[in-house]
């Protein structure tokens, strides 16, 4: 999976939008498939247009490593996803409690960029992720 760094770089050398929704289509290629069990109402985010599925795999302890899995059944919203997994994966529950990953893509200008219903699933999506960390790092 490319890093969040390397994500936020890339899109700083695509000037063209056309260039950044094919990067972000790109990114959502390259994100491994989600198998069928995971495809449950459970693990899909309310609040997306396009269906939205994201499964997390907490580590051990009381602020435990989060891993990320997630697909869509929209390609430039699958990039989305891969953007959200890279910014997330792999980091402590309290620090994702506390990351807003909106602001990195307000910084890169996609939220402005995305149509209002992407924007709202996209803010759905990492809601879903944060309230999760928090209710982990709460107990």
């Amino acid at each position: 999976m490319t890093s969040i760094d390397q994500i936020i770089e890339d899109f700083e050398f695509l000037e063209d939008w056309e260039d950044r929704y094919r990067y972000v289509i790109e990114l959502g290629k390259a994100l491994p498939d989600l198998p069928d069990a995971d495809r449950t109402a459970q693990n899909k985010v309310s609040g997306c247009a396009s269906q939205v599925w994201v499964v997390s795999h907490p580590g051990d302890g009381s602020d435990p490593v989060m891993r990320y899995e997630g697909d869509s059944d929209a390609h430039i919203v699958r990039g989305l996803v891969a953007i959200v997994l890279a910014a997330y994966s792999g980091k402590r529950a309290s620090e994702i409690a506390t990351t807003d990953v909106i602001e990195i893509f307000d910084r890169i200008g996609l939220v402005e960029n995305l149509s209002s219903q992407r924007a709202n699933g996209l803010r759905s999506m990492v809601k879903r992720i944060r309230d999760e960390a928090r209710g982990i790092v709460s107990h």
